[in-house]
């Protein structure tokens, strides 16, 4: 860390001290880390945009239609009875997000958060395109508007709103399916006012976000960068300036042996800084803003390849890393946060695999009483709710699996249409001689189209005396 003054750790980079906002124009960063977050981000987008029309046996990939509290993950269907296997999959993923902060700090931020890729693949590449690197775009933002300016602004913006109309669009088919999507495109928006009054306004705020707000959402909105100054230590590997190695700072001279003169290996070219999405200046050390793009250890390998002197100044490394010279360990911690989460995992696999298609529910009859038929007879009445999680109808019926007794149906059928619940009515009728006094487990099978698809236990209430 520079042994500068360290006001910087009192305010944030892109805030004047007047208050106002410091636009930043990072550079356009290239590398080898670049390029790997490029071949990722791509997959990603890939998938994002893909995983709306991909199907498993008739049945979207992915569907959160949280209006009619219907999910489908992987071709199977969630309802509201489910969300339990919800909780547990969101506190598996508080313990992998805190696992992942805790060994590669912000690394997620730079690499996989939708934010960073479409604001650094998508919003920024276009941006570049039109406008230029850094110094054309800020030599671009100061001219008085002219032909030239307006005609770029214009495609710019315009660009960016088709984007985030098109972004708007794909989170949509998540949540109401590409068929549905594709309806309401075809026909008149008049028929669909609403829906389309809704879209415009999320595409306003995607266009919002990536054409103003931009880092501002990773320095000031998101509660993850808050996150990891909690849950980050000095063995997290981080993107790390060394600065046992690089300070004192000094511009380079040609043939000048810098150790010899006292000069540390920073050339002060302030690469990492123009790079930086975030307008940082990562040789301060660990910041709030950083979200460990690892743009800068691009730039600054580049310089130091120039320069020839050894690459790495600013590499993925711990703080113990960088003071003490140690290698990366698996401490105490981070043993405990993985068998959490290993044993989360498996349980999560579990339930998923052994959810069941079917939920069937049976209870008795409010307000009624066990009831004597003739003189050998009882009855008891239940109500029935079943709950079907799959694309097929079924006619059911029911059926006493152990003991000797007879189901009536209120109604002649009871008809489970897919991904639906039914209810209705039955009555069981026993001869007293095989009932006992007081409560009387028995098994019900519930058949679907002749195929046994559940069993449950319910209690047949015999005479009390």
């Amino acid at each position: 860390m520079s042994e500068k003054n360290e006001d910087y750790r009192d305010k944030l980079s892109t805030i004047a001290d007047d208050g106002k906002r410091i636009w930043v124009y990072p550079k356009k960063p290239k590398g080898a880390f670049f390029n790997k977050r490029k071949l990722l981000s791509y997959f990603f987008l890939i998938v994002l945009f893909g995983v709306p029309h991909l199907k498993i046996n008739g049945l979207p990939v992915l569907l959160l239609n949280i209006v009619e509290r219907k999910f489908i993950i992987f071709g199977k269907i969630f309802w509201p009875q489910d969300f339990f296997i919800f909780a547990i999959a969101m506190m598996t993923g508080i313990v992998f997000i805190s696992l992942f902060t805790i060994i590669y700090g912000r690394l997620f931020c730079g690499w996989i958060c939708p934010q960073t890729i479409f604001m650094e693949m998508v919003f920024r590449r276009v941006e570049y395109l039109i406008e230029g690197d850094y110094k054309q775009q800020q030599w671009l933002n100061k001219q008085e508007w002219n032909a030239k300016k307006l005609f770029k602004k214009t495609l710019k913006h315009g660009i960016f709103f088709g984007i985030s109309f098109l972004v708007a669009n794909t989170f949509l088919a998540y949540i109401i399916g590409p068929e549905a999507l594709w309806e309401i495109q075809m026909v008149a928006p008049s028929e669909h006012l609403q829906g389309l009054i809704s879209i415009t306004i999320f595409s306003f705020v995607f266009y919002g976000v990536f054409a103003f707000m931009r880092e501002q959402i990773c320095t000031t909105i998101c509660p993850y960068g808050r996150l990891q100054g909690v849950l980050l230590d000095s063995k997290s590997i981080i993107v790390a300036y060394d600065y046992l190695r690089g300070e004192g700072r000094a511009k380079y001279k040609k043939n000048e042996v810098r150790k010899d003169v006292g000069k540390g290996d920073c050339i002060d070219c302030n690469q990492c800084v123009d790079v930086c999405p975030t307008g940082i200046d990562i040789r301060n050390g660990t910041q709030l803003e950083c979200v460990n793009c690892t743009a800068c250890i691009d730039a600054c390998d580049f310089m130091m390849e120039s320069v020839n002197l050894p690459k790495g100044l600013i590499r993925l490394d711990s703080e113990d890393g960088i003071k003490n010279g140690e290698a990366f360990k698996w401490t105490k911690r981070i043993k405990v946060y993985s068998g959490v989460l290993i044993l989360l995992l498996v349980f999560l696999t579990y339930i998923i695999v052994s959810r069941k298609d079917f939920d069937t529910t049976i209870t008795r009859a409010n307000g009624t009483i066990q009831k004597s038929v003739g003189n050998n007879q009882m009855s008891n009445i239940f109500d029935v709710t079943l709950i079907n999680k799959t694309t097929n109808n079924y006619v059911i019926t029911l059926k006493l699996l152990e003991e000797k007794g007879k189901i009536d149906l209120v109604r002649n059928k009871i008809i489970l249409k897919e991904q639906s619940e039914v209810k209705g009515k039955f009555v069981i009728t026993m001869d007293k001689k095989d009932i006992k006094h007081g409560k009387n487990k028995i098994t019900i099978g519930i058949y679907g189209d002749g195929e046994l698809i559940e069993k449950k236990t319910t209690v047949f209430m015999g005479p009390l005396l």
